[in-house]
């Protein structure tokens, strides 16, 4: 069974505005936050759902990930569980 990358999923496109708010909203609403991807969504606006804003995450770790580990070519991206301390990784590199 083939399975489907992140990046054939990625949404058509995100604003640097979006952009902005979806760093704002993560710093907002941490991972222990209930309903946390509805609220992100709600900050972001534009019409994201809480799956695009997820997708969006997940797509951003993956890439945070390759970032690290000295890769950057063009990312074959898979479903993966963030820990807590990738997590502050990414916060602490959005914030550069």
């Amino acid at each position: 069974m083939a399975s489907t990358s992140l990046s054939s999923r990625r949404p058509a496109s995100w604003t640097v505005q979006e952009n902005k708010l979806f760093e704002k909203a993560l710093a907002r609403f941490d991972r222990d936050t209930p309903d946390r991807w509805q609220n992100v969504a709600r900050a972001v606006g534009g019409g994201k759902s809480a799956e695009e804003v997820k997708m969006h995450y997940d797509i951003l770790i993956e890439d945070l990930r390759r970032i690290e580990s000295g890769h950057v070519p063009i990312p074959n991206y898979s479903n993966t569980t963030t820990t807590a301390e990738e997590e502050k990784r990414l916060l602490k590199y959005l914030k550069m």
